[in-house]
Parts: structure tokens; C-alpha cells; sequence
């Protein structure tokens, strides 16, 4: 019996789902959580579904803390969307407290348990299907932005220390070359090199942020397109979730984070690099939604920087899952040997398109400021 489902008994028992729990079954397809659909049957009402997730311990030491951002930040998001006379339920997400009143339950292994209501008639992508809702999510992370632009970033805790400090990400990259213990570099030498050659570029953002050009801003840090709900119906963005990585950060990266992920069609761990490209119409589309999305929240630095953004989460990505293939893959879930290098390989190649095609990538964003 696996760890999560070891202690799952006991974390449904820390909850009050206001009804009988007929179910618990494994969700998602995320890298990191243990995920959760709980279903439930309140009474002659219709059945309720829950997600519960045990927070990764090897991922965020410090739960606490994880959890009073999130609760901090869709308050916050909550009487927001009242405000402008949104469903808070339906638009951000909400924490159930437990039985004593607390944001999660720790296990006897000191894991950490959390639930949110099942937001219904959503659907959760993995790939963009088309561009309409690659620009659904885009409008919602722009609005997400928005939405949190007079919260004080700097009340926020930061979850995992240096998790978009691309300089942080360099040294242990460098630190996993030194150490070599699976005997890995050998065989990696041409990504070594791609790294070398831009090693001046992971100062870019962070260098900005030290002189003031760009502002500390409340960041979800994992801009994926699977971390909004689509409404079934509709196609629109429906709710940002997984704010894990909510943290103080740079808007560039949040940007620059769906465009890593979005403005290709291939997987992210594809092996034949030919069809990994950077696809400059879905860089045009999610810059058109995530701007209107953020309505003139961005200031004219971080117009500016935009491209930059989506180049350094690119790179960033890339030297992590290189570092994790170095140190033996204990950090990203992987299903087959090498993955982590394929998903490096991927990373990479992107990195290299938006270099040739850098002017285009401006002229996008030229074309839709506010």
C-alpha cells in the first residue's frame, strides 16, 4: 500500500464533507501531489465531489505556510470576484477548513492534507486543443494578475526558496556537474554547452528586479494551462488553480511559464525534436488574452521584458529538468528512463526558436499594449 493511501482513511476522517463519503479515488495526472476525487452523498441531495491532495513533503517543507498563502490569497480573490459580482465558489478556489478549523490535516508522518470543493462542469487541459482556449487561459492568468495587483506581495511567504531565481537554478545545476553521482554528465555535454553559452541571460529578470525596473507582484509560478478550469460550456477560463506556488515574483515569468508550456504542439517530453517548435500565432493569441486579461495592470517595464519572461522560464525549465536527470530524478515524477533529459531536450530547442523569431515575439507584444 502506497504512503498517501496508507493515511487516506484518516485525512477523510479530519474532514466534514456534509455527507457520507461513498469514495475516494486517485485524480490528475500532476507531477507532484498526491490527488483525490472524494465523492459524496449528502442526505436526498445530489452527490457533492471534494479534491483532497497530500501536499508533497520532498517539494514544500513547510505546509503552513503553503497554506496560509493560499487561504491569504483567494480570500483576498473571493471578495474580489463578489465585489464585481462574479461566484467566488465557481472563480477561485476554496479551502475547506477541517473538523478543528485548521487549512490542512498533518498526517502521522507530518503530511500535510488539504480539501477544496469539486468545481463541476469544468474541464481540465493538458495541451491546448485550440487556440481559443489557449487564450481562455490566458485571459484568466492575465485577470488573475488583476485581480491581485494592490495585495501585498511582500506578506506572502515563499514556498520553495528561489523557485524562479534562474541564478539560484544555474548554481545547482552546476552544483549536480560537480557531484556527478549517477555518472550522467558524460552524456550531456551538448546541453551542458547550451547553458554555458547563455549563462549571462539568468540575470536578466533578477538583475531588473534589483534596480526597480520591475515590480515584486503576487505570482502563481506554475502558469501551465492545465492549472485553469475551462467551463465545459462555455470555453471560457473558469478558475485558476494549484496555488501552491503562489509566492512574491515577477509577472514576466507567470507569462513567460504558458508560453514554455503552450505555444508549442508537441509533449513535453518528446524525443524527436523536430517536432518541438515555437509557434509565434500562439504566442500571438495568449499575449492578446493574458493583456486583456491583466487590462492595463502590467506596467510599460514589464511590457517590455514579456519576451524575456517567456525565454527564461523556457531555459529555467530546461536547466531543472537537467539538474533532476543529473541528481538521479528525485524531484519530477518520471515514467521511463531519461525522461527528464528529453524533457531538458524539449526545453531547449523552444529556447532556440524564440531567439530567431525575438523580434516577432516583440512586435506581438507592441501590438497589444494597454
Amino acid at each position: 500500500m502506497e504512503r498517501a493511501e496508507k493515511y487516506l482513511q484518516n485525512a477523510l476522517n479530519a474532514f466534514d464533507f456534509g455527507g457520507e463519503v461513498v469514495g475516494a479515488v486517485r485524480y490528475g495526472k500532476g507531477h507532484i501531489n498526491d490527488t483525490f476525487c472524494v465523492h459524496t452523498q449528502p442526505g436526498e441531495n445530489p452527490c457533492r465531489r471534494f479534491i483532497l491532495q497530500r501536499i508533497s513533503s520532498g517539494a514544500f517543507h513547510h505546509p503552513e505556510q503553503l497554506m496560509a498563502n493560499i487561504v491569504g490569497v483567494t480570500s483576498y480573490l473571493s471578495k474580489e470576484i463578489a465585489a464585481a459580482g462574479g461566484d467566488p465558489t465557481r472563480e477561485t478556489m476554496q479551502v475547506c477548513m477541517t473538523k478543528d478549523g485548521k487549512s490542512f490535516y498533518a498526517d502521522e508522518e507530518g503530511g500535510a492534507w488539504r480539501v477544496y470543493p469539486f468545481i463541476e462542469d469544468t474541464i481540465c487541459l493538458q495541451a491546448a486543443e485550440t487556440p481559443e482556449l489557449f487564450e481562455a487561459s490566458a485571459f484568466a492568468f492575465g485577470n488573475f494578475q488583476r485581480m491581485l495587483k494592490d495585495y501585498p506581495a511582500d506578506t506572502l511567504y515563499e514556498t520553495i526558496p528561489h523557485f524562479h531565481d534562474t541564478e539560484d537554478r544555474l548554481a545547482k545545476l552546476k552544483a549536480a556537474v560537480a557531484a556527478d553521482v549517477m555518472g550522467r554528465v558524460k552524456e550531456v555535454q551538448p546541453e551542458l554547452d547550451f547553458v554555458a553559452a547563455r549563462e549571462a541571460d539568468c540575470s536578466v529578470a533578477l538583475q531588473a528586479l534589483r534596480e526597480g525596473k520591475l515590480p515584486l507582484r503576487v505570482t502563481h509560478n506554475d502558469t501551465k494551462l492545465n492549472n485553469v478550469l475551462i467551463d465545459r460550456e462555455s470555453g471560457r477560463g473558469v478558475c485558476v488553480i494549484d496555488l501552491d506556488t503562489v509566492m512574491p515574483g515577477l509577472s514576466i515569468n507567470d507569462f513567460g511559464d504558458s508560453i514554455r508550456f503552450g505555444a508549442n504542439h508537441s509533449a513535453e517530453d518528446e524525443k524527436d525534436l523536430s517536432k518541438v517548435n515555437f509557434d509565434i500565432s500562439l504566442f500571438n493569441v495568449y499575449t492578446r488574452g493574458f493583456l486583456e486579461g491583466a487590462a492595463g495592470a502590467l506596467t510599460d517595464a514589464e511590457l517590455d521584458y514579456l519576451p524575456w519572461g517567456a525565454k527564461l522560464m523556457t531555459l529555467e525549465c530546461g536547466i531543472r529538468f537537467l539538474t533532476d536527470y543529473l541528481e538521479g530524478d528525485h524531484y519530477f515524477r518520471t515514467h521511463r528512463e531519461g525522461q527528464n533529459l528529453d524533457r531538458c531536450r524539449t526545453q531547449f530547442k523552444l529556447v532556440s526558436d524564440m531567439e530567431q523569431q525575438w523580434d516577432d515575439m516583440k512586435a506581438v507584444i507592441d501590438q497589444y499594449r494597454k
